[in-house]
């Protein structure tokens, strides 16, 4: 079982979070957004919880680059900042050579941003599963290879079981299920490992207590990773970007005895 929090270096109130769900509660992992504005605090806090595995949480979508405009005009605004319309990019991403080239060059600079830190590489993902592209797929292994990534998150999320904790996914979650099957050939074809299934897609931003039970009680065989976005309190960033996300909420399931209890039984600890 892997117990993530995505955006970590987004802003001081979710690395307070990260933080105090990895000492007081059960959470294993984060991926660090190498551009947030808060990244050298989350950099600074990761070097003090040895325990914490960190990751690279690539941005090329709604977040800020590396590299600076003028050395990547097709990919981002004058701010430096990508867009958030999904569809549009990825047509980009896919179609435009001269885009591709930026976005390799950019990918690339995250990566050597990570490693800049000195933290040891444990995994890669991205924001808002944009991986899922086979363009931005590719790149993300072949550039995380170089800095010897052994793990990607596939962000499959069983059907039958969200189904069996009362949320039936509608036709867009099958297909989105389905589509992972791509990228999971990917990353075997790298030699690459990754999480048989995966939760908090469907809750994205709402993994209460009460739901992160009911997934515990139904979790199918092999491993699963499930990721969060918990915050210490809401701040301008959050307002911003996650309006609708139950931040603190999330935080609360992960410092949850009755989570930790579950968890344990996952594991078969008494």
């Amino acid at each position: 079982m892997i117990v993530s929090a995505d955006d970590f270096g987004l802003s001081e109130a979710v690395n307070e979070g990260v933080e105090r769900a990895h000492r007081d509660g059960v959470l294993t992992s984060a991926s660090l957004m190498v551009a947030g504005d808060a990244a050298e605090d989350a950099v600074r806090r990761a070097r003090l919880l040895p325990g914490l595995r960190v990751g690279l949480h690539l941005v090329v979508i709604e977040g800020r680059a590396v590299l600076p405009p003028s050395a990547i005009p097709d990919l981002v605004d004058a701010q430096g900042w990508f867009g958030s319309e999904q569809w549009r990019l990825g047509l980009r991403y896919f179609f435009r050579p001269a885009v591709r080239r930026q976005l390799a060059a950019e990918i690339a600079a995250q990566f050597a941003a990570f490693a800049a830190t000195g933290l040891t590489l444990a995994h890669a993902d991205a924001h808002k599963h944009m991986h899922l592209h086979p363009t931005i797929g590719a790149l993300l292994l072949r550039e995380g290879a170089r800095h010897g990534l052994r793990r990607v998150r596939v962000p499959m999320e069983p059907p039958a079981v969200l189904a069996a904790c009362g949320t039936r996914p509608g036709l867009g979650g099958r297909a989105l299920a389905a589509w992972t099957r791509l990228l999971r050939w990917q990353v075997r074809r790298a030699g690459m490992a990754a999480s048989d299934a995966v939760f908090g897609i469907a809750w994205s931003g709402a993994m209460t207590e009460a739901r992160v039970l009911a997934l515990l009680a139904r979790l199918p065989a092999g491993e699963s990773e499930i990721y969060f976005h918990p915050a210490a309190g809401r701040d301008a960033a959050l307002d911003r970007l996650m309006p609708g996300y139950r931040h603190e909420e999330e935080l609360a399931a992960l410092l949850s005895p009755a989570v930790r209890a579950a968890l344990r039984r996952c594991a078969g600890s008494p």
